[in-house]
């Protein structure tokens, strides 16, 4: 899934069906943990790397130690910019262009609060998030305020949690050469 359909999804709130709800795994957690491990190793706060999906679309990251992962990915206006930036591992000041500049219409925005990925439930932690389109969907697992059915619920964190592990897949592979 690309980021477009993505927002597609988030901007339509949390819809769509499935089975096994209260069971769903997240595939981003094991790649939240191997991106942190490695941005640890490298004393790295910052990753950047172009999105394998569209050419046109950068992923960033801002890793906050014991704390979160903020994840960005969008168009931005001068992309050769952001290309030449990432050829010179200015990895910071990529994050910062799209979190400012990114392409309303294509940018997406993840809180992972923890640093764990996604989590449909958070039991005794602040919720994660996800921004596209301007609208922000809190992962609470209260799909009855979303006015949603439970599996509506899980259908769409599955659609979240799998393009995050997209964008933490391609700054693993840029930071792992």
């Amino acid at each position: 899934m690309n980021a477009f359909s993505l927002i597609g999804f988030v901007g339509l709130g949390l819809v769509a069906a499935s089975h096994g709800a209260s069971a769903q795994e997240s595939k981003s957690a094991p790649l939240a943990r191997q991106l942190v491990a490695a941005l640890e190793a490298a004393k790295l706060d910052s990753i950047a790397a172009k999105d394998p999906a569209a050419a046109d679309v950068f992923i960033g990251a801002l890793y906050i130690p014991g704390a979160q992962l903020l994840v960005i990915s969008g168009q931005y206006a001068a992309p050769s910019l952001l290309s030449d930036r990432l050829a010179r591992k200015e990895y910071r000041d990529i994050y910062i262009d799209l979190n400012g500049a990114a392409t309303p219409s294509t940018r997406v925005f993840v809180e992972d609060l923890g640093a764990d990925g996604l989590q449909s439930k958070n039991d005794d932690r602040p919720p994660d998030s996800i921004e596209a389109i301007g609208k922000r969907t809190t992962l609470d697992h209260d799909w009855k305020r979303q006015k949603l059915s439970e599996d509506d619920y899980m259908k769409a964190f599955g659609t979240v949690d799998a393009r995050y592990a997209q964008m933490l897949t391609a700054l693993l592979k840029q930071i792992k050469p």
